[in-house]
């Protein structure tokens, strides 16, 4: 299988056809290549995670870099999944929704238990781009104003609701109780 865990590997690609990168703390080493098992290069990182990996929460929908439902932290920044391949993540640190809760006690995300909190979503479907995207904002800026927040979040499209809830449990997060 292409796709093995490894104890710690960050070595970088040098023409030797694999890759490594750590997801969620997890180091992978991935084999690339056009053959079964292996990470196609064409293959997007939203395809990897969600495809590969099975980590779901991931979503596509517009696959065009439009909507930022795939969003993840690729070394802390947002990025967007659907628009990077996964062969140009070697050597870097990948964080998915399904990432942020803390493993041992079950405990969501204090960003993630604002969302619930708010009642922040509604079918769901673009909530964890908008929670990674707001993770990232509160990594570089723990104490935004809603203009800031409405600012970082502008790359995420809802068709469901009021971002109104959205901001608000951001700000929340934040310690911004408005």
């Amino acid at each position: 299988m292409a796709v093995r865990t490894k104890k710690h590997t960050h070595r970088k690609n040098g023409g030797a056809g694999r890759i490594s990168l750590t997801i969620n703390g997890q180091p992978y080493e991935m084999e690339v290549g056009t053959s079964p098992h292996q990470i196609d290069p064409a293959h997007t990182l939203a395809h990897t995670l969600r495809e590969t990996l099975g980590l779901t929460g991931t979503k596509v929908s517009c696959d065009h870099g439009a909507c930022g439902s795939c969003t993840v932290l690729m070394d802390g920044k947002a990025i967007l999944s659907c628009m990077t391949l996964t062969v140009e993540c070697d050597g870097k640190s990948i964080a998915t929704v399904e990432g942020l809760g803390d493993p041992e006690t079950g405990e969501l995300d204090p960003l993630q238990q604002a969302f619930v909190d708010r009642t922040a979503f509604q079918c769901g479907f673009c909530t964890p781009g908008m929670i990674m995207s707001a993770k990232a904002l509160l990594s570089e800026n723990p104490s935004p104003t809603e203009e800031e927040v409405k600012q970082g979040l502008s790359g995420n499209f809802c068709r469901c609701i009021s971002n109104y809830h959205v901001v608000k449990a951001v700000l929340a997060a934040s310690g911004k109780k408005r």
